[in-house]
């Protein structure tokens, strides 16, 4: 049976940065109302409110967002203004050039997005930022992460479809013959093949493996290589494999324990919100046995955990 939903109100780019702008003034800011409105707009309407915002105050929404917000709430509605490839360059930068150089969070973005995102991303960030992703890779990465994360930000991969399976067959043997049989690890093959292949290509290439050598390819990468370049070359095999499962559990990591690893669970519901969250909700369920939307409740509070649960998709809580 359907369930009735009701239709939001409509409201115009116009409306939402006048009543933007009536938050934000008088003593204090009316965050309820600021996540409200921007929690339920998407990439097109955000960038609307934000041309009217600029266009009826002459000043940007995003500074007035900076000086009005604080804390999680004010990083988390920050990064979702932008559109993705802004986003992403933006995500990319702060972790390679901030304060705390976080360069698990640039290899995540980086090894997770498609060919065509990834130039993309390029050019904002040049264009942004006036410097080259990879001149800020060659800085703060090293050894054969970087040489991966170069090749990557480098290569235009083939996305669709279509697998040759004799090619996979013989990229399996390859990364068997550079990996497991030897002593040592011939890590070029590694970033030749996971830098160069498309994703279907790669689920191809682990299948074979899986069959041709009984071992899985995710096994052979863990006892073959270590640190940031296994957590590189994991993030695009389980990006290949399955994306949903692979951000679930960095959602799990993120909130598991003491504490909770706010810029993290930030950056994935922010950045897949738009993607991929229903897989990833399911796939978090089916693995946790609990749901996406009650651990972030459980681990969040105010206007940050609203804000999150808006963009999870959870009408009422």
């Amino acid at each position: 049976m359907a369930t009735l939903s009701i239709p939001p109100v409509l409201t115009t780019p116009r409306d939402d940065a006048m009543q933007l702008y009536r938050a934000f003034k008088g003593f204090g800011c009316d965050t309820a109302a600021v996540v409200n409105i921007l929690a339920h707009r998407d990439a097109t309407q955000r960038l609307l409110i934000e041309q009217e915002y600029r266009t009826m105050y002459s000043t940007e929404l995003s500074k007035r967002l900076a000086s009005e917000l604080s804390g999680n709430v004010e990083k988390a509605i920050l990064l979702w203004m932008p559109d993705p490839a802004a986003r992403d360059a933006t995500i990319i930068r702060q972790a390679l050039t901030g304060d705390i150089i976080d360069l698990k969070a640039a290899t995540e973005v980086i090894c997770s997005r498609t060919s065509p995102q990834i130039q993309y991303v390029k050019q904002i960030y040049h264009a942004r930022f006036h410097a080259y992703l990879e001149h800020d890779i060659e800085y703060q990465a090293s050894g054969d992460h970087k040489k991966l994360l170069l090749a990557c930000i480098s290569s235009m991969r083939y996305e669709g479809p279509e697998v040759d399976k004799v090619m996979a067959e013989k990229d399996a043997k390859s990364l068997y013959k550079a990996g497991e049989k030897k002593l040592g690890t011939d890590e070029k093959t590694f970033i030749h093949i996971f830098s160069e292949r498309s994703r279907a290509h790669l689920v191809a290439v682990a299948s074979a493996y899986h069959s041709m050598y009984g071992n899985s390819l995710k096994k052979a990468i863990k006892s073959e290589t270590s640190g940031h370049f296994e957590f590189a070359l994991l993030t695009i095999l389980q990006c290949a494999e399955n994306p949903g499962k692979y951000f679930a559990k960095v959602l799990h990591k993120a909130m598991k324990g003491m504490g909770t690893d706010d810029t993290t669970l930030t950056r994935v519901i922010v950045t897949r919100a738009e993607i991929d969250m229903q897989y990833i909700k399911a796939e978090y369920h089916k693995k946790y046995g609990k749901s996406l939307n009650d651990a972030v409740h459980s681990e969040t509070s105010s206007h940050y955990r609203t804000f999150l649960l808006s963009l999870l998709g959870a009408t009422h809580r």
